[in-house]
């Protein structure tokens, strides 16, 4: 979360922290500078703040992305990704801040969740974070380091259920970084990130593509897993991300292999529908 100000820029301080470097922050409704830092911010919603703040809005995921959203490729992965939409007003607010506090508090922004703190990773490493570093986003209006609340950031990760939201994106992550990785000449086609889309952020479209297209018909997948990603959409996410590492990086866990009698039949040309590689 930055600041977009001239005046009130953000400072990012050149110092790695680790899970368990400790620091003092505290923000409050008592604190001067109370919700100053929902103005003016730039923030990168995940897979899982998309789950979270459709569901506490009660639309759909389609409708969140229509109204709370704007898209935006990564830079150097060439990857949609969305970013949430301000309000068009003098200080650029987010939709959610009243100057009683956030009306969506308890589903937050992974990125709302983290602040004072910044995360980064030096290298790709699957199933570990032993790479992962902290730093601190200073901004000028903040009062909450002169606050006397010491945290470990491992401490800081748990209150504010980061921890929980990195697990649950750990997958789309690894896709960023993934791709990241490659030589900038190799480009997904707008069909492949269009589909990386809807699998990452369009969470009810994907849900319907599975059980309303002839995806498990091309797809050997265990009754098991059917029935998880049918009820729970966490289980549905993490399924999405597993299958998009097969498809684009030949990186997953092969438990999605292709059913090769249906294959086939499409290749043939007898199976009407459309294909579900996004290759």
């Amino acid at each position: 979360m930055t600041s977009s100000g001239t005046q009130d820029k953000a400072q990012i301080t050149p110092v790695k922290f680790g899970l368990d470097n400790t620091f003092k922050f505290e923000c409050h409704k008592k604190i001067s500078c109370f919700t100053r830092c929902c103005r003016g911010i730039d923030i990168m919603l995940t897979p899982y703040d998309i789950v979270l703040l459709k569901n506490k809005l009660g639309l759909s995921s389609e409708e969140f992305l229509a109204v709370y959203t704007e898209p935006r490729l990564l830079e150097k992965t060439d990857l949609p990704v969305v970013t949430l939409k301000l309000l068009d007003d003098e200080i650029k607010s987010c939709p959610f801040v009243t100057d009683e506090g956030c009306l969506v508090y308890d589903s937050r922004p992974t990125t709302c969740r983290y602040y004072p703190l910044g995360v980064g990773s030096l290298s790709h490493k699957e199933g570990t974070d032993e790479d992962a570093f902290y730093f601190f986003v200073h901004e000028p209006h903040c009062k909450g380091f002169e606050e006397s609340k010491e945290w470990t950031v491992r401490e800081w990760r748990k209150d504010q259920g980061v921890d929980i939201h990195d697990e649950i994106n750990e997958g789309w992550t690894d896709l960023l970084v993934l791709k990241r990785s490659f030589p900038p000449s190799v480009m997904f086609t707008e069909k492949a990130k269009q589909m990386f889309f809807m699998a990452c952020y369009n969470i009810d479209k994907f849900k319907e593509f599975i059980f309303g297209s002839a995806f498990l018909k091309m797809y050997q997948i265990d009754d098991e897993v059917i029935e998880n990603i049918k009820k729970d959409e966490v289980a549905l996410l993490e399924f999405g991300f597993s299958w998009l590492k097969d498809v684009f990086f030949n990186k997953g866990e092969k438990v999605y292999r292709l059913n090769d009698t249906e294959v086939e039949k499409r290749k043939a040309g007898r199976d009407g529908g459309t294909s579900e590689s996004p290759s």
